[in-house]
């Protein structure tokens, strides 16, 4: 099991699991160039949750940062390797939407790309529905983008 913990975008442990995020998505995309529009930071995460296994080791991250009065995107999702198929990725997508519901949001959207299908697939799973484009996504072949409508409690 896990616990999931709201931290500071600072946090090391959530440094550290970003950090690993961005070497595989690298990896998966050849490149440190694939990412649209500034890269999130503590001015504008708005929730930043990290999930430590029962030894307290952070296994897995996620945050929201605000588009509107109604709208937030789900940023940074990744889960260590060895704790993938755990459920924790599940866990921590379900938080992230319990926390966008406490502030009132109706309506979760992300982006993710087509070098990472087991993400597409992750998202579909959960009740994400692919959109057009949004945002600084709009005209990026390293894009796709998915949205769901969130409603009363999970």
């Amino acid at each position: 099991m896990w616990t999931i913990e709201e931290r500071d975008w600072d946090d090391p442990a959530g440094q550290a699991l970003r950090t690993a995020q961005r070497a595989e998505l690298d990896a998966r995309y050849g490149s440190d160039d694939h990412e649209p529009g500034a890269a999130p930071s503590a001015a504008d995460i708005d929730v930043f949750l990290v999930a430590a296994d029962a030894d307290g080791r952070p296994v897995g991250c996620g945050a929201l940062r605000r588009l509107d009065a109604t709208s937030a995107e789900v940023k940074r999702m990744y889960v260590e390797p060895g704790s993938r198929g755990s459920g924790v990725a599940t866990a921590v997508l379900r938080a992230l939407e319990e926390k966008a519901r406490d502030r009132g949001w109706t309506t979760l959207r992300l982006e993710t790309g087509p070098a990472q299908p087991d993400a597409i697939r992750f998202y579909e799973r959960e009740g994400y529905r692919q959109i057009p484009l949004y945002g600084v996504y709009v005209g990026s072949d390293l894009s796709v983008c998915y949205e769901r409508e969130l409603v009363g409690k999970q």
